[in-house]
């Protein structure tokens, strides 16, 4: 059996990618690895550039902070076909309004929300909440110190995003 120092550090980060159901940011990489984080680096960009230009069936994927192995959009209806009995639970339409309320507006208040939503809107915070799809981040600084909430990594990745920056622009969703 071939011991630990022997085997390639980009065999180890892709197997360490590969793995993680979690985004690894190259800090974290470089911890686990014993590896410079720029070597961390240097390594995720090649691993990024030869999955893209082999053609693989997954792409490593910079999201919230970090990289994660994912498989590529267009091997989807085949992975529907897989897990099609194991659905993950849908969102409702009330939770999406929340979260894209939040994903805007955050950090922000459920009397907040409500106000723009008009209706009661804490069993759905709970929901969310318990998915872990947002957070307390603290409470504001007015009479009664409301909870304000924000969004979490699970979001991110619940939605493939790298960061809040690649939701669309108001503008864009108006129609």
């Amino acid at each position: 059996m071939e011991s630990a120092q022997n085997l390639p550090p980009k065999s180890i980060i892709e197997c360490l990618l590969f793995v993680s159901d979690v985004p690894l940011n190259p800090q974290r990489l470089a911890h686990l690895t014993g590896l410079l984080e720029e070597e961390v680096k240097r390594i995720l960009m090649e691993l990024t550039q030869e999955y893209e230009r082999d053609g693989r069936s997954f792409k490593i994927a910079e999201i919230a902070d970090g990289f994660l192995m994912c498989t590529r959009h267009e091997f989807a209806p085949w992975i529907k076909l897989l897990y099609a009995s194991r659905n993950r639970a849908k969102l409702s339409k009330a939770s999406l309004e929340v979260l894209a309320i939040l994903a805007y507006r955050q950090p922000i208040t459920r009397a907040e929300i409500e106000a723009i939503r008009g209706v009661d809107c804490s069993g759905v915070l709970h929901t969310i909440l318990e998915r872990r799809l947002i957070k307390i981040s603290g409470r504001k600084k007015v009479l009664g110190r409301p909870l304000l909430y924000r969004t979490t990594d699970e979001f991110l990745i619940y939605f493939g995003l790298k960061d809040l920056s690649e939701l669309p622009r108001v503008e864009e969703l108006r129609l």
